[in-house]
């Protein structure tokens, strides 16, 4: 495999739940490092063509429910239909539905098997059906990334999310078997943790006391966003990358040390 395979224009990056909040802004930041994309939304139609058409040459928007297994492989198929080669970069983004509202989660005494299924069925279903899609393309090139989106809450459960931070905890647990088991196929896998972010769909739930919070605990005083975070996603993609496997690293200003 050639060096230049590794760089971005070599490149097709699926992110998803791509059309909004944290997603969108990876699909951005992968565009303007000169990578083709798939943005993939369950729902939201509107704003995943939208983004698409900023860049026509270089995105693709295709709806699938990630919990689906036939649906993802129908969007690997399509994707790969259209740009004439396989997807190289999985981006495993999207987030059932989940409003960080402290407030309204289910406490330890009201937490449900319902509600941890719930997580677990979009976060490590949806992460393995994107995974398994990806093989075949990613072993034909003898290149693949597969970049996870995790969370410092289970370092840190300033808000105990019992449910959603269970199902990213199982993630991270997939990130390492799956780099362990992917590595000689020439796959990385890795994850990308944030905390609170300021601000996406799923945050804006948060109260402002919150976010101040956050900022004055975290040692660069302000609570990240989700451009920054974005940004660090790319170092997995990236060539400078090309020997990281497994790993986790934390993008939330220093408040957990990983």
């Amino acid at each position: 495999m050639t060096h230049s395979k590794h760089t971005f224009d070599n490149q097709l990056v699926l992110v998803t739940g791509g059309a909004r909040g944290l997603g969108e802004h990876l699909v951005r930041a992968f565009l303007r490092e000169g990578a083709r994309v798939v943005i993939n939304y369950f729902k939201s139609s509107d704003a995943a063509a939208a983004l698409a058409a900023e860049a026509p040459e270089r995105a693709l928007a295709v709806q699938a429910d990630v919990r689906d297994k036939a649906a993802v492989e129908k969007l690997f198929a399509e994707a790969q239909a259209h740009f004439g080669m396989p997807i190289t970069t999985v981006v495993n983004n999207a987030l059932p539905a989940f409003s960080f509202n402290g407030d309204a989660r289910p406490h330890a005494d009201q937490l449900s098997w319902e509600n941890m299924n719930q997580q677990l069925d979009g976060i490590v279903r949806g992460s393995l059906n994107t995974t398994q899609a990806a093989l075949a393309g990613m072993r034909e090139l003898g290149f693949g990334r597969i970049i996870n989106v995790g969370t410092n809450l289970f370092q840190n459960p300033v808000v105990p999310y019992h449910d959603y931070t269970a199902a990213k905890a199982a993630l991270l647990s997939l990130t390492r078997t799956m780099s362990q088991d992917l590595g000689p196929d020439g796959i990385t896998v890795n994850m990308v943790s944030g905390g609170l972010l300021r601000t996406t769909d799923a945050s804006a739930a948060t109260p402002e006391a919150v976010f101040d919070f956050i900022a004055g605990a975290t040692p660069l005083r302000r609570v990240t966003t989700p451009a920054e975070f974005a940004d660090a996603a790319l170092f997995f993609a990236s060539p400078w990358a090309r020997s990281v496997t497994g790993q986790n690293l934390v993008v939330d200003g220093g408040l957990v040390k990983n």
